[in-house]
């Protein structure tokens, strides 16, 4: 998740966006969930979790095996960048006094606000997320530009920004409720009311887990959840099927010259 979105320990701010989740990370390892299906397009792992789940671990994991992962909380950053037009419309909407002296967004202020008021939580999340999408789709585009096929988004509000639809297979990093709190309030050193607050005000671990096509249990050690991640990749890295091949840059150009071939071979034939 975001480190800092909203400078409350980690906050994130994505697609819908912007739940604020205060999401951070814990350790561990592989359970399968429903049989992996065919992508729709070229391969877009989903790659989602909950706060103290350990979702930005694995995603570092991702980077680390030479897998570009597409960060939704980098762009949900820098769709809060000063003078840009998330920017301007977050100041229209929640005032000056969600400023800091030099001009930039408050982060914590501004987490603050949206995790204690569902309402404006909403209206941030309307605000942002045409720019947090947009930057998706063009960080995905120059990625299949550069010839990549497989992706990961790593989202955290991926089900409930309804961006699930155009992944598969879809990951989600997840732990039993007992070490969720435990993790939180250790790396934070919050309250445990405070900690259960920002569990609650996220989709639950053990729903997403019901929607995954791959589920990694992070309850265990770090090395747990490197051997599991192997298994992972595993399944990521596995060749492509046709449909997603042909949505890749290699099978549009594969598509392009056989068009051109037909058209000149159709030229020859009939004139």
């Amino acid at each position: 998740m975001l480190v800092g979105c909203f400078g409350i320990q980690r906050v994130s701010v994505t697609q819908q966006f912007c739940l604020s989740i205060f999401g951070g990370e814990g350790n561990r390892g592989l359970v399968k969930g429903k049989d992996l299906k065919q992508g729709a397009k070229m391969r877009l792992v989903g790659l989602t979790g909950g706060i103290a789940s350990g979702k930005s671990t694995v995603s570092s994991m991702f980077k680390h095996n030479h897998i570009p992962v597409v960060d939704a909380d980098i762009i949900a950053r820098d769709a809060l960048k000063k003078n840009s037009g998330g920017y301007k419309k977050v100041v229209a909407a929640f005032g000056p006094d969600i400023l800091q002296d030099d001009g930039q967004v408050d982060r914590l202020k501004l987490g603050r606000i949206v995790f204690s008021d569902a309402s404006k939580r909403q209206l941030l999340n309307r605000l942002l997320a045409p720019y947090i999408s947009s930057g998706i789709f063009l960080e995905v585009l120059k990625l299949w530009i550069k010839g990549h096929k497989v992706i990961i988004l790593d989202i955290p509000l991926l089900f409930e920004a309804k961006m699930d639809k155009w992944t598969k297979p879809i990951v989600v990093v997840w732990v039993d409720p007992e070490t969720q709190l435990r993790r939180l309030m250790e790396r934070d050193n919050s309250t445990e009311e405070d900690a259960r607050n920002r569990i609650n005000a996220q989709m639950s671990l053990d729903l997403k887990k019901s929607q995954a096509d791959i589920v990694i249990d992070n309850t265990g050690s770090r090395q747990d959840l490197q051997e599991r991640f192997s298994e992972v990749l595993s399944h990521v890295k596995r060749p492509l099927t046709w449909t997603e091949f042909w949505l890749s840059r290699d099978g549009a150009l594969s598509a392009l010259l056989g068009v051109i071939i037909g058209v000149l071979a159709g030229k020859k034939f009939f004139w």
